[in-house]
């Protein structure tokens, strides 16, 4: 018998080499165990897309902010300036923002909310860098160091963000707005709004806080919508229509008409402050309202699997059982 010969560097630089390949080969099946593994890819790759349309789309958004606040900029150097409204640039910024909050409305369709909200640090960071590169905004020690703690805190919300997928039925959406925690909530959030807004129109008070947690209010709303509408979308390509229901489209109306409310307090304060501390801010406020607002209602649908499938409700009914109490038909 031959005998084997004694491993030597060159074979353990080989095993090392291929157990490398092996966790980074994401589509072909293999036995490779590491973090971009086969196997790990394959579990995560719908979540995968959500972050990646959830970045881009937050890269856009800071691109139209810092258009937007250039628009502002330069109608104030005319000596009669005319409305924003009435400016070509600003127009240009609006298109883009929707654009990119178009990213994340799919983005909410694919992940949890608690793994694309915390996202918008990428907005920070790249709103910092244009308002610094093209206009000239002062970059302090404070900032780098807020976006530091930014990145440090998406990763601890993201690493440890709940690893499921929602599947969310028009009716499972029904039952769950009018349970009475998310009534309370709401009802918290209404008055909380009235009051910062009599304070902005009929006080004068255009302070950034008040401006930012009016956006944040209309934020919470703006996520649940968002949320509801892109499950509802999703589930009825993979499994049951649910567009036929009611709920879908007052669910839509609620999410453009807290869109368009934001996207006007957002302006105002981008309009009287610079964007390297509005944005840092509203990044902050609207992590807090939308993790709230999707602990309050979303986050308490639990799926029956880790894919699309008849969902139970608390009271043990079906959740995708039509109006008359039978299940559709595939």
């Amino acid at each position: 018998m031959a005998a084997v010969a004694p491993a030597g560097p060159g074979d353990s630089a080989s095993a090392a080499l291929d157990e490398l390949s092996l966790n980074f080969t994401y589509g072909a099946p293999g036995a490779g165990n590491g973090s971009l593994s086969g196997d790990w890819y394959r579990r995560n790759q719908i979540h995968l897309f959500g972050v990646l349309l959830a970045i881009l789309g937050n890269l856009v958004i800071s691109i139209s902010l810092n258009i937007q606040k250039y628009s502002h900029l330069q109608l104030a150097q005319q000596e009669h300036p005319r409305p924003y409204f009435k400016s070509v640039l600003w127009w240009g910024g609006v298109l883009l923002m929707a654009v990119g909050e178009t990213g994340n409305f799919a983005a909410y369709g694919f992940a949890p909310i608690t793994l694309i909200a915390p996202l918008g640090c990428v907005s920070v960071t790249g709103s910092a860098i244009i308002s610094v590169t093209f206009l000239k905004d002062n970059l302090r020690a404070s900032d780098l160091l807020g976006t530091t703690l930014a990145f440090a805190g998406t990763y601890l919300l993201v690493n440890f963000a709940p690893n499921i997928t929602q599947a969310i039925s028009a009716r499972t959406v029904q039952y769950y707005l009018v349970g009475w925690q998310f009534l309370i909530y709401v009802i918290l959030e209404i008055l909380i709004f009235c009051i910062l807004l009599y304070f902005y129109k009929r006080k004068g008070m255009k302070h950034m806080v008040i401006l930012l947690t009016l956006v944040a209010i209309l934020a919470s709303l703006t996520v649940i919508s968002v949320k509801a509408v892109s499950g509802m979308i999703t589930f009825s390509v993979m499994d049951k229509m649910q567009l036929t229901y009611p709920i879908f489209y007052i669910m839509f109306i609620i999410m453009i008409a807290s869109c368009v409310f934001q996207v006007k307090f957002l302006n105002q304060a981008t309009k009287l402050y610079n964007t390297t501390t509005v944005v840092p801010v509203n990044h902050i406020f609207f992590t807090i309202s939308a993790i709230i607002a999707g602990k309050q209602m979303l986050d308490k649908i639990q799926p029956d699997s880790h894919s699309l499938s008849y969902g139970t409700l608390p009271d043990g009914s079906d959740s995708t059982k039509s109006q008359s109490g039978e299940k559709k038909e595939v």
